[in-house]
């Protein structure tokens, strides 16, 4: 994207943790949490449908910094560090010349505090493995580069988010007294809108979960129950707290006169599905899990449109270093967007490739249309990465059944699409570098015209 001469663009990630695609105005939420994503989606480049890789903290970072699927890079389940072998997204900008910080959740490491050598290349460094361990609502504590805690004050958002702006402040000063353009490449990884896992809730700043309780509730969640009643009022108060935090550092790009040169990226590494389709919150391929908030502005990115095709976290890193015209390795498994944000016509995947882990050993992909999804009941979900046989475990057709409430699998009238999308699903595990497996058919039963119970739906652990 850069030109050859030009001043290249700094580069920003903004990332959440367990944000919901339906939080945001763009996707139809009522409630105004969060007008400054909104702005982004509409101003600068929206990814309509953006489908996380791995629905698990962990794996899903190690294929945001490598472009890898979790089974490449050896992090198919939390708790397994990323293999020093493994570029990232640091290493790739350090090698073009930019100054690398990461600031926030890390969790690619073995160990509280990260040594050096499990930092994936950063140099700036003020994080935590697993930040929801070593903080709370409002006490952070993180650790620099000399692996000395640092204790932040305020609302963990915005600790994280005042951290930012000072390495983003201290860079445009270090660019005006040496005289010099070097762009910076900042990945800022928060907790929110995770739950506290120790207290199992979702801890808002104060006086927010109070504006959200018992206000609109996602079709899915309404019909399934689980924790939403309990927590939704939270979670919202931490998305709106997120949202704020995206202001001020977009305003502060703007003071610093960065904004136009910075691109800036938000995602979520999965979403949350308020223990209605397992016992926890997460790791299943509906879309509740799966779907998350995307958009880019910046270079290259602005008026960019809404981008309807399927795009994965995969896609992601290729995007950034294509953008920061730097030449993405053939290592990464994904592709950029730039070319569909430029309205440029490109041969896309016709579908979004999902490994599962921890709760499962699950592989699904996503159409415009079809959810389809198999699991090995008979791995171990923590110790087995894959498998060399599956079973067919849900099929739900989209356009009818946006919300996922009735499982259409082994349904004889579906058998030829079930077909169809089993041999595209075997073609995605093996391009990812998998094994060619065996996927069992679905006992075969006609329609029940009832309605599918919350116990039906649920996927035992």
């Amino acid at each position: 994207m850069a030109e050859k001469g030009a001043v290249r663009p700094n580069v920003i990630v903004f990332f959440t943790d367990q944000q919901r695609w339906d939080t945001t105005g763009v996707h139809g939420n009522p409630l105004g949490l969060t007008p400054n994503f909104d702005r982004m989606a509409v101003e600068g480049t929206h990814v309509n449908h953006s489908i996380t890789c791995q629905p698990v903290c962990g794996p899903a970072r190690s294929c945001l910094q490598t472009g890898r699927y979790a089974t490449s890079t050896g992090c198919y389940r939390n708790g397994i560090p990323l293999p020093a072998e493994n570029k990232t997204l640091a290493h790739y900008f350090r090698e073009s010349g930019y100054r690398t910080g990461y600031i926030g959740k890390w969790h690619l490491a073995n160990t509280e505090p990260v040594p050096e050598e499990q930092r994936g290349g950063y140099e700036h460094w003020l994080a935590s493995n697993v930040l929801e361990f070593s903080s709370d609502a409002y006490d952070t504590v993180m650790y620099n580069n000399e692996n000395e805690p640092v204790y932040l004050p305020g609302y963990r958002a915005d600790a994280l988010t005042d951290a930012a702006i000072q390495f983003v402040h201290k860079e445009q000063k270090r660019n005006r007294q040496e005289k010099s353009e070097d762009p910076f490449f900042l990945f800022l990884s928060y907790i929110e809108p995770h739950h506290q896992n120790h207290l199992d809730n979702y801890p808002a700043p104060i006086g927010y979960e109070d504006q959200y309780s018992g206000r609109w509730m996602p079709p899915d969640l309404a019909a399934l129950g689980g924790t939403a009643h309990q927590h939704l009022g939270g979670y919202y108060g931490m998305v709106k707290r997120l949202d704020e935090a995206f202001g001020r550092l977009v305003d502060a790009l703007r003071s610093l006169q960065l904004l136009d040169n910075t691109i800036v990226l938000f995602t979520s590494d999965h979403g949350c599905h308020f223990k209605t389709r397992n016992s926890e919150y997460k790791r299943s391929c509906h879309d509740s899990s799966i779907r998350v908030p995307t958009a880019l502005m910046g270079p290259g990115f602005q008026a960019g449109g809404r981008i309807q095709e399927l795009v994965s976290l995969l896609d992601l890193p290729p995007t950034l270093l294509d953008a920061a015209g730097i030449p993405v390795p053939e290592s990464m498994q994904g592709r950029s967007i730039l070319p569909l944000a430029q309205k440029k016509s490109v041969d896309w995947p016709k579908e979004a490739f999902i490994q599962i882990s921890e709760s499962e050993v699950g592989r699904a992909i996503r159409t415009n249309r079809w959810k389809y999804s198999v699991h090995a009941p008979d791995k171990n979900a923590w110790q087995d990465a894959a498998s060399d046989v599956y079973e067919e475990q849900f099929l739900y057709d989209l356009h009818a059944d946006p919300h996922e409430l009735s499982n259409l699998i082994g349904v004889e009238s579906y058998a030829s699409i079930t077909a169809e999308l089993r041999e595209r699903l075997i073609a995605r595990i093996i391009e990812a570098g998998e094994e060619e497996p065996v996927i069992r058919p679905a006992k075969a039963r006609k329609l029940e015209q009832r309605r599918v119970s919350v116990a039906e739906m649920r996927v035992p652990l």
